[in-house]
């Protein structure tokens, strides 16, 4: 896995984990009784954003090292992943 790999791979577990930890332990305004006249009632009041910034960075760090540690040492490779046994029969 080169670099550019190893950054994609982990701005994509960044973005899933954020997309999953947004929607925990928000505050809508309809829950706080103050909605902006033109907002919806579930719009956001309190948030967190930073703080699911920074704790979605940690998570994605660990999940990253994890898969990036299984493709480095050939623990699981494209062959295992073959169940129809559609690739070639490896060459070694």
């Amino acid at each position: 896995m080169g670099p550019v790999s190893g950054l994609v791979l982990y701005l994509v577990l960044w973005f899933m984990t954020f997309l999953v930890a947004l929607p925990i332990r928000i505050k809508t305004q309809g829950e706080a009784g103050t909605t902006v006249p033109g907002t919806h009632h579930g719009s956001p009041e309190i948030h967190h954003l930073r703080k699911k910034a920074w704790i979605t960075t940690g998570v994605a760090f660990v999940l990253w090292a994890i898969i990036a540690a299984i493709i480095l040492t050939g623990t699981i490779t494209v062959r295992d992943l073959d169940w129809f046994e559609r690739m070639s029969p490896s060459s070694s």
